[in-house]
């Protein structure tokens, strides 16, 4: 951000204290106590849960300090401030950039109309461990979906302008490979290459950056054994030089202060040197009284590293316009949700919907009776995790579907015990299936077992819901599973008992109308998997863009066209015994990355590209080559098809992912209409970061590239590309004559 001269006269004017004081954020404390903070120089505070209370505190930083600087007013705004939308890995199940740069601008609209100007969205961590709780707060697995999500939410929250009364800061976290944390346990270590660093955990962090985000959040883990919060290489290094990051870095919930139990400290003074000398600009937690300001003093941190931490907060304020005007109309809070809102995240809640499969059961054909059962029957808890309690809830499924089909003969057998060890219900529900035209069972995980500091080891569903799916597959009575769930789960032990499985995810305040849209047919759940579902605990991480093992699993041991090693292959691969597999699973996920359907059925035409060959030159040089594919819609309803465009990069001086997405689209298509897809391809989809110890640049190598294309990883036809022309050098291996 561009320091005004506003700004820098403030940094010339401010003592040692009064900078201090701008490079911390504190926790919610009491009003009297948060006054009393600002009075005393704090420049950052969480929302003080009003637009009145945000109001009188930034009167006391405006009115009651020396130099008058307007606060930060930071919020975990994650998925929804009053008006709560899917969870995030949901939203990235529409695979519609479009929906989350929506409600992402919904969020920050409620927010900022309370007094928030700050939030610590979106979560831009790939992750490939359903046993990682926070992986409901990303985007799932893939490193382009979520770079493109990341984007879109970033300029939701942003807008075109900070200084907007319905924009709020962005914060993409946690910076970096947050999501890959060993054992899948949460605040653990992570141990990643620079080849996967470059390659997978950086890249939707550059596209943020890319997109303007304000600030970038420090994650809680190490990398290579340094703390991240600690880590000068990463945070000033990669983000601030080498990629221009103007922004501000803020530091995860006591971060600093965690830099003690890590090891690397010996006090906070300490740990506070160390993370502003790396790059930190923000401290997160803790109690001002607690840091004396000689904790700056030129012979513990270089007094230029404190002007420019001082630099990019208040740029960032000035950019909020919080300078100009630091308050809100309180008579215009949104407190409650609008017609309009609610509308918005009903639609998201359906659009995120993926039909893993489906015998015909949905949607739903006029029944009579409707046997409702499993937890989440009359449940209101779809909002998911990280929502606060002042956000508007969420109704039960029964009453949705009693309200929208007075007609129907809905039953409810309850089901909350069926999440412990509760047997009891199994047989009333049993009796009811018998008596039933249809049973809709609704099973999952609470919202409280998926998000910060719920990892779990085992992934199937909480209590006896497997017995209960059982018990009603044996009635014979027609049934469909809808999962509501922050995480892929394993679902190996009842998947072939379920005719007809949804998974719906937490869908936020209106989750249960966009739930019973979905079953009456009403809206087309054509979402995809962003996150492969596994077959075991055991078998995570399973992800679809694995690099190539040089002895992949495939029939006969050797790779084909069709299954490529991507997790495509049938049980009797498992035999070949010299193989990369385990001995007693079958092959692959359970359910792909991008698995998915929906009510509408689609024919696909052939994929045409416009060149079949291209010189590397014109593709460094910034050509664009184009693919495009028809799709039909065969059926006798409107409905939404997704096509998939996966890059294999055929003999590199590495060995690469078996495929990996680089474009992907989603449209909505009436009955027997045919739509021309068309998709980009050039340097960036065709590259990867070359690492070596010179360092790393990102390359394009000559030679044949399959461009794969349709609705899912299982089912896509490869047309190819050869890229001509001589490397420019690549250190790879030693001599290696390329």
């Amino acid at each position: 951000m561009f320091a005004s001269p506003r700004v820098r006269a403030l940094v010339d004017e401010m003592t040692v204290a009064e900078k201090l004081g701008q490079l911390q954020i504190v926790f919610r404390p009491r009003a009297d106590d948060a006054a009393k903070l600002v009075r005393e120089g704090i420049g950052s505070v969480f929302w003080p849960r009003s637009a009145a209370a945000t109001n009188a505190l930034q009167r006391v930083a405006v009115e009651e300090t020396r130099l008058g600087v307007p606060l930060l007013v930071g919020l975990d705004v994650i998925h929804g401030q009053r008006t709560i939308a899917p969870v995030p890995l949901a939203q990235a199940a529409s695979f519609d950039p479009v929906t989350v740069e929506r409600l992402a601008r919904l969020a920050a609209t409620e927010a900022r109309s309370g007094g928030a100007n700050w939030t610590f969205s979106p979560m831009l961590d790939v992750s490939r461990d359903p046993r990682w709780g926070r992986a409901v707060e990303g985007f799932g697995e893939d490193v382009h979906l979520t770079a493109e999500m990341g984007r879109a939410m970033v300029r939701g929250y942003q807008g075109a302008s900070l200084a907007a009364p319905d924009a709020i800061a962005a914060t993409a976290k946690h910076f970096v490979a947050y999501g890959q944390p060993e054992g899948g346990r949460d605040y653990d270590a992570a141990d990643v290459s620079e080849h996967r660093l470059r390659n997978v955990h950086l890249e939707p962090f550059r596209a943020a950056v890319d997109a303007g985000t304000a600030s970038v959040m420090a994650s809680f883990n190490t990398v290579a054994g340094r703390p991240m919060h600690a880590n000068r290489r990463l945070l000033t290094g990669v983000l601030k030089e080498e990629w221009g990051f103007d922004g501000v870095v803020v530091g995860d919930a006591d971060g600093v202060r965690n830099l003690i139990p890590h090891g690397v400290a010996a006090d906070l003074a300490d740990a506070v040197r160390l993370a502003y000398s790396a790059g930190l600009d923000i401290e997160m937690g803790g109690t001002p009284g607690e840091l004396d300001p000689s904790v700056l003093a030129p012979e513990r941190l270089a007094p230029a590293r404190i002007d420019d931490a001082v630099t990019r907060v208040l740029a960032l304020k000035e950019a909020l316009g919080l300078f100009d005007d630091p308050y809100v109309p309180e008579a215009d809070e949104r407190i409650e949700p609008t017609d309009d809102s609610r509308r918005m995240v009903r639609e998201a809640a359906a659009r995120a919907c993926v039909l893993l499969k489906n015998d015909g059961t949905l949607p739903l054909r006029e029944p009579r009776r409707v046997l409702l059962t499993g937890p989440y029957a009359e449940s209101t808890d779809h909002l998911g995790a990280w929502t606060q309690s002042f956000a508007a809830p969420a109704r039960s499924i029964a009453d949705e579907l009693r309200e929208r089909r007075p007609e129907v003969d809905v039953r409810v057998v309850p089901g909350v015990g069926f999440l412990d060890d509760d047997v009891s219900g199994i047989a009333d529900a049993v009796a009811a299936a018998r008596d039933a035209d249809v049973v809709v069972l609704l099973a999952g995980e609470p919202s409280s077992l998926s998000g910060e500091a719920a990892s779990r080891s085992d992934l199937r569903l909480p209590g006896r819901q497997a017995d209960l799916i059982r018990a009603i597959a044996a009635t014979a009575t027609p049934f469909a599973v809808v999962l509501e769930n922050g995480r892929p789960l394993v679902v190996a032990d009842w998947i072939d008992d379920a005719p007809t499985v949804l998974e719906a995810w937490h869908g936020g305040t209106e989750a249960s109308a966009a739930i019973v849209d979905v079953l009456l047919g009403d809206a087309d759940p054509a979402g995809r998997l962003p996150m492969s579902f596994p077959r075991s605990a055991g078998q995570v991480p399973v992800y679809y863009a694995h690099e190539r093992t040089g002895r992949p699993a495939a029939t006969g041991g050797t790779l084909t066209e069709t299954s490529a090693d991507v997790g495509l292959h049938g049980p009797d691969n498992v035999h070949e015994k010299y193989t990369s597999k385990y001995l007693d699973l079958e092959l692959g996920p359970q359910f792909a990355f991008g698995h998915g359907s929906g009510y509408a059925s689609f024919a696909h035409g052939r994929p045409r590209l416009d060149r079949e060959e291209v010189a590397l030159g014109e593709v460094e040089g910034g050509a664009r080559l184009t693919i495009t594919i028809d799709a039909t819609n065969t059926s006798d309803r409107r409905g939404d098809e997704v096509l998939l465009v996966f890059v294999e990069d055929v003999v590199a001086s590495i060995a690469p992912p078996v495929r990996r997405l680089v474009a992907f689209e989603r449209r909505t298509l009436d009955a027997g209409e045919t739509a021309t897809f068309s998709f980009e391809i050039g340097e960036r989809e065709l590259g990867f970061w070359a690492t070596d110890a010179a360092g790393a640049r990102f390359a394009v190598e000559p030679g044949l590239f399959r461009l794969h294309v349709g609705p899912t990883l299982e089912r896509t036809q490869a047309v190819e590309l050869r890229v001509s022309g001589r490397p420019a050098s690549i250190t790879t291996l030693e001599g290696d004559p390329r």
